[in-house]
């Protein structure tokens, strides 16, 4: 692999720097899963719906994330894993059970499906740690940064594949994630977003790759063509030295894509590829488009795109650039519908909506960034509003049936008692879109699980606090509602501080669990 990025990026340190403030500042927006925006071939061969329909879970390790993929009745449980914190070797081990299939070095979604692993909070990072999908299907992966993956010198995780895919992997949907690493092969990483071994279904969208020999791949070989049906839309590739990506057979479609500082090459279609490829922007690029490194061609349909201080070599052997002036060579039906911002927005549509850290904010089609509607029935929206809780509750008895309530801000109409009558058709509502409102027992109670439910007309909740009311301790903390687990504590009451809402809350139960 070439040094360029490398070396590129010794000299964008002082930037890399300031980049990597701002992506802390921005994770601190709190975000849910927005499954209903899914798009491109990810919506084909049935859609996908991740974790929609069942149980949400937080998790701050690795290990919770197996755990929470172990402890499901099955492996195709749906599930829904909110994350938050940073996700390292040093908390991520393996977790045996027969609804899972995990791994020590790498976040392992293995021979499983329906499984929704979304950034919340204040941010999750996984650093140093790839995440592997094999044998899979029916995966939503957002609001994530994924940095820093090595195949070589220590620590090694997942192939050195920020995101890898392989062996009969159907529907994934990557969304608003950020891919980065810190130099090329030389320096001990490989690709940031590969899918190879009957990969197909995929979509990567609204995501930032960068720093990096090696964008991806769609197939591991020239005799690997059983990819495909990929597509790629508002994203942004800066500083990559090539594979933006690299297409081997298969169906890709990209458009709306910023591509920044590909050093060597681009979009590489080869070995009977087609790429559709509609109003992206290329800046400050070489080579952005044709068959490199190969005598076996690829083919592609262009139009619509911006080509900005974009420098094309002369062809020669295995190296076949599209440019200078690049035409089609194929025709590329697209089996779905999507609306194209014009090329010359893209820059800064994308600036404003890929990567982590963005409110999971999109494109309107008119290069308008729009944040995700709140009332969008998407399915793996744990604060879905219609939705009364999730289908497979913790197991144990409901602490919170025989209990007391109490809180603040109750609306009109409304009662604390309704929380624990064991009915989803009664709620608690607070007196706007924030408030509180408690469980309480007339001795110390050990609670270590709480589910929320919510009741149908329901608002979002946007962010929340579980607090120990004794003491005034942060419990767990995030969005949305479903079921989250904590450290196992005695006390005598314990209060739901609504701190951030969209529309009106309607708690139907508070259920309290201790095991």
């Amino acid at each position: 692999m070439r040094r360029a990025v490398a070396v590129r990026l010794s000299a964008l340190l002082a930037a890399g720097a300031l980049t990597a403030a701002t992506s802390v500042a921005l994770s601190t927006t709190t975000a849910s899963a927005a499954t209903g925006g899914v798009t491109g071939y990810a919506t084909q061969n049935g859609g996908t719906t991740g974790g929609a329909g069942g149980q949400t879970v937080r998790a701050t390790t690795g290990t919770a994330i197996h755990q929470a993929l172990c402890g499901r009745a099955s492996s195709s449980t749906p599930i829904t894993i909110q994350v938050e914190g940073t996700i390292n070797h040093g908390n991520t081990t393996k977790v045996s059970g027969s609804s899972c299939n995990t791994a020590a070095d790498k976040i392992e979604l293995k021979q499983i499906s329906n499984v929704t692993i979304v950034g919340v909070g204040s941010g999750a990072v996984f650093d140093q740690l790839g995440i592997h999908i094999r044998e899979a299907g029916n995966i939503v992966i957002q609001n994530v940064t994924v940095r820093n993956v090595k195949k070589s010198g220590s620590p090694t995780s997942n192939g050195g594949d920020a995101i890898g895919m392989e062996s009969d992997v159907r529907n994934v949907w990557v969304d608003h994630v950020t891919l980065e690493a810190s130099g090329g092969e030389s320096e001990g990483y490989d690709g940031l977003f590969d899918m190879k071994d009957n990969t197909q279904y995929v979509t990567l969208s609204y995501s930032v790759l960068r720093n990096s020999g090696r964008g991806g791949l769609i197939g591991s070989s020239e005799s690997d063509r059983s990819n495909g049906y990929v597509t790629f839309h508002h994203n942004l590739y800066e500083n990559i030295d090539s594979r933006a990506p690299l297409l081997r057979g298969g169906i890709a479609h990209m458009y709306n894509n910023h591509y920044k500082r590909l050093n060597d090459s681009g979009i590489n279609s080869r070995a009977g590829a087609r790429a559709r490829v509609d109003n992206n922007y290329f800046e400050d690029s070489k080579d952005v488009l044709g068959t490199f490194y190969t005598d076996e061609a690829g083919y592609w349909q262009v139009g619509g795109n911006v080509f900005d201080n974009v420098t094309w070599s002369s062809r020669s052997g295995d190296h076949n650039p599209a440019g200078p002036n690049p035409t089609s060579n194929t025709s590329v039906s697209i089996p779905y519908g999507f609306t194209l911002d014009g090329a010359n927005c893209v820059p800064s549509v994308v600036a404003q909506t890929a990567g982590a850290g963005k409110g999971l904010k999109v494109s309107d089609g008119s290069c308008t960034p729009q944040s995700p509607d709140p009332t969008d029935p998407g399915p793996t929206d744990p604060g879905e509003p219609t939705d009364p809780g999730p289908t497979d509750p913790p197991a144990g008895t409901n602490l919170s049936l025989g209990a007391g309530a109490d809180g603040s801000s109750k609306a009109s109409g409304t009662s604390y008692g309704n929380v624990i009558d064991g009915s989803t058709s009664t709620y608690w509502s607070p007196s706007g879109s924030t408030g509180a409102v408690s469980v309480k027992w007339g001795s110390a109670t050990t609670v270590s699980k709480v589910n929320i439910r919510l009741a149908s007309g329901s608002g979002t909740i946007g962010a929340y606090r579980l607090l120990n009311h004794d003491t005034g301790a942060v419990l767990a903390s995030g969005s949305g509602a479903g079921t989250v687990g904590f450290s196992p504590v005695s006390l005598r009451k314990i209060t739901l501080e609504i701190t951030n809402a969209s529309g009106t809350p309607r708690i139907a139960e508070f259920e309290t669990y201790a095991s």
